[in-house]
């Protein structure tokens, strides 16, 4: 790969399609929490070899936090911690900036969009990282996060996200 990424790897439990996309947005728009737990159930299953140190959800801006009310992957992630018995850390990651919304752009203005918009809040110290998601469409985001977390000392993050979109 001429740009690889810098997660380690991928693991998605669906394609980003009908019915699962109704279902995703039940839980992001619908305040509906219960898809969050089986959502997680679900990508457990894709979850081989559980040998993380701990789980870092990708993180909402403060203010998306507010208006939702809620962090999707948050949720996921604690379903996730609670049947792998590996701690959910909701803190290490920040979103700092503001973004526009990444539905409408390219590739490269996403990548350009999300760049610098996290901080990470401590030492990762050589750990193996969970990075939780619910859907990825470029990667952008969950690689901008991976480089952030890596930056802190993380050995590898592995992403695991509901969905996985896909170009027709």
């Amino acid at each position: 790969m001429k740009d690889p990424p810098h997660f380690d790897r991928t693991l998605a439990a669906f394609r980003y399609d009908f019915p699962l996309d109704r279902v995703i947005h039940a839980l992001k728009y619908g305040h509906q929490l219960a898809p969050a737990h089986w959502l997680g159930k679900q990508m457990l299953a894709r979850i081989t070899d559980p040998v993380f140190d701990r789980i870092v959800p990708l993180p909402l801006h403060p203010d998306r936090l507010r208006e939702r009310g809620f962090n999707q992957a948050g949720e996921i992630a604690k379903s996730l911690g609670t049947a792998l018995g590996i701690p959910v850390d909701l803190d290490v990651l920040a979103r700092t900036r503001a973004t526009p919304a990444q539905a409408d752009l390219t590739d490269k203005e996403r990548r350009r969009n999300i760049r610098g918009a996290f901080e990470c809040t401590c030492d990762l110290g050589a750990q193996q990282l969970l990075l939780v998601d619910d859907v990825m469409t470029t990667g952008a985001t969950a690689n901008e996060c991976a480089r952030i977390l890596k930056i802190h000392g993380a050995q590898s993050v592995t992403v695991v996200v509901a969905a996985r979109a896909f170009k027709h």
